[in-house]
């Protein structure tokens, strides 16, 4: 049985807030495609153990995603962000009627504004009677907005539009989604593991004394998220592969391996454990404290860079901005103690 998860995603149409229909007499809510109430997602639960979220008219296969309590969202390492909102099929002809019509009715939403919708959906200018003699070939597209409502999550006014079956939608609506939007998506719903690294001294380390620093390699394997509107059958892979990470000690008073603090992923491995017989060798990736940290700890600040790289139907595809993820945690440097006989 599909669980059904309450979800703070807002839908609009034809510009006017779910709040307003609200207003409008008898409570309403506003559907989405389908049938499915537009602030519910639908989880179902595949034989394969792969789970889809339906969101905004999207679906969402989050089965090969980073997992973990400390897993987290990646911040695109350029001003680029996702769409913060989208165009996508929501309506069969009869669907839009029985969305439209209740509001109309209740004429919360005033007389020139209705006769406007009558006239565009009804009278033919362009679609008349809701375009029912069109039904089974094609849906009309409406806006969906991103649940965390980031700026311009309100750009997307254009009414409800048709698109045929088999067409794309028109050339000049922004965001109406394409593989492409649908890797834009699927990049803002990747989650990556923690980047807490594990240090040698472990406990606490000395002024002086060279710190190794790595990361469990079994924990940094690509991850991905497909996206997909079965509806008009296509669909999107954007997956994330760490390349690097980058140690910042938390203080000026240090050196780090290499100098740039950047350590390369080498074998499927960022940085390399510390063993017994290591003690003379230089770490590939660490960190040596030129001063104590006192009563106190530095902050030592570990980021991993992803890179992301998108496939889609008909071939598509292509590389999308760098990410980044990372955590703090902090270490504790002491001095080194002498014997004085």
């Amino acid at each position: 049985m599909p669980a059904l998860i309450r979800t703070r995603r807002l839908l609009f149409t034809s510009g006017v807030i779910a709040v307003v229909l609200a207003t409008a007499g008898p409570a309403y809510a506003d559907k989405g495609f389908g049938g499915t109430d537009g602030e519910t997602q639908e989880a179902n639960a595949g034989k394969d153990g792969t789970v889809s979220v339906t969101v905004g008219g999207v679906v969402f296969d989050r089965s090969k995603n980073g997992g973990g309590k400390s897993a987290g969202a990646l911040t695109s390492s350029t001003s680029w962000t996702p769409p913060p909102c989208w165009y996508a099929p929501k309506y069969t002809p009869e669907q839009l009627q029985k969305t439209m019509e209740p509001v109309w009715e209740a004429g919360s939403t005033g007389y020139e504004w209705d006769a406007k919708q009558r006239d565009r959906y009804v009278k033919g200018h362009p679609y008349k009677d809701f375009n029912k003699d069109k039904t089974g070939k094609g849906y009309f597209w409406d806006s969906f907005v991103d649940e965390d409502f980031p700026p311009g999550w309100d750009s997307c006014k254009e009414e409800p539009f048709w698109v045929d079956e088999g067409d794309p939608p028109p050339a000049n609506i922004k965001n109406a989604v394409t593989p492409e939007i649908l890797a834009e998506l699927a990049y803002a719903e990747i989650r990556v593991p923690s980047t807490k690294v594990t240090l040698a001294p472990a406990a606490q380390t000395k002024v002086n004394l060279p710190t190794w620093a790595w990361l469990d390699a079994a924990d940094f394997k690509p991850v991905s998220v497909t996206a997909s509107v079965p509806v008009i059958g296509i669909t999107a892979t954007a997956t994330a592969r760490p390349t690097s990470l980058r140690i910042e000690p938390g203080t000026k008073d240090a050196e780090t391996y290499p100098a740039s603090g950047v350590c390369q992923i080498n074998n499927g491995r960022i940085g390399e454990p510390y063993a017994k017989g290591k003690a003379d060798r230089t770490p590939p990736c660490g960190v040596r404290y030129l001063r104590s940290s006192g009563n106190g700890t530095y902050p030592l600040q570990a980021t991993v860079t992803w890179e992301i790289d998108w496939t889609g139907s008909g071939g598509a595809g292509g590389d999308l901005p760098d990410g980044t993820f990372g955590a703090t945690q902090d270490v504790v440097v002491q001095e080194i103690q002498s014997v004085n006989r």
